[in-house]
């Protein structure tokens, strides 16, 4: 059975900036597309970039120590493919937002992480866990 896919549409206020970014920098390829819109295979999920105008903040919640931005959408990678896309964004000189750092040092759900913005400010998330029982493990410690 195929794993179930998300689709997420999220705001972009320059289209070329955005296909430049998701192709480019994060390797997505591209499924259908307007002058308004365009839809990115994110590693088999669907996510479409709509125009839209200037505006609004990012919120943040505190994380860990981290001021985690609120909305953000990502994925959950295995250890190397973190790894590599860590480093093809540094090679992309791409600021991050959250610079790679272990999460949850030594307590259940550790997991690598890092957060970067697109052209158009929308945050990503990008995580790994050693364990994949370890997605979902509670702790009653987490900030």
């Amino acid at each position: 059975m195929t794993s179930p896919r998300f689709h997420l549409a999220f705001p972009v206020q320059d289209l070329e900036a955005a296909r430049s970014f998701y192709c480019d920098v994060l390797g997505c390829t591209i499924g259908r597309e307007s002058s308004r819109w365009i839809d990115f295979d994110f590693r088999g999920h669907q996510i479409t970039a709509h125009l839209t105008s200037p505006g609004g903040e990012t919120a943040a919640n505190p994380v860990d120590g981290q001021q985690v931005p609120v909305p953000h959408f990502g994925l959950i990678l295995e250890r190397h493919e973190w790894d590599e896309l860590a480093a093809r964004l540094k090679d992309h000189g791409v600021r991050f937002l959250i610079e790679p750092r272990l999460r949850f040092r030594g307590r259940p759900g550790e997991q690598a992480t890092m957060f970067v913005l697109d052209p158009s400010g929308n945050a990503l998330e990008f995580k790994s866990f050693a364990a994949e029982s370890a997605i979902f493990a509670p702790d009653s410690g987490v900030d």
